[in-house]
């Protein structure tokens, strides 16, 4: 067991930043991974929230599926961890 497989929250922890970024929630998204191609909701992600910025990885192979760092008046955000994030616009409000 590495320390990666205990200090995780799931995706839903990552709501809030997330939402500054996107109008819809992308909690509720299904995403693949780049790696591995399993295909999950971005809330069953493992999200570290530890550094100064969020890492979401793969719930199946750890690989990186986000990055997300707010510095002064900038969010920088990488997705290319994952093949695609698929929202269900007809369930958002």
């Amino acid at each position: 067991m590495t320390s990666l497989d205990s200090n995780y929250l799931d995706g839903n922890a990552a709501a809030g930043e997330l939402s500054k970024i996107f109008a819809m929630d992308v909690t509720a998204a299904e995403g693949q991974c780049a790696n591995c191609g399993a295909r999950k909701r971005f809330a069953e992600a493992h999200v570290y929230m530890q550094s100064p910025g969020i890492v979401a990885r793969c719930a199946i192979c750890q690989h990186v599926l986000l990055r997300l760092v707010s510095v002064r008046d900038r969010v920088l955000l990488d997705v290319r961890g994952m093949a695609y994030l698929s929202i269900d616009a007809a369930r958002t409000p």
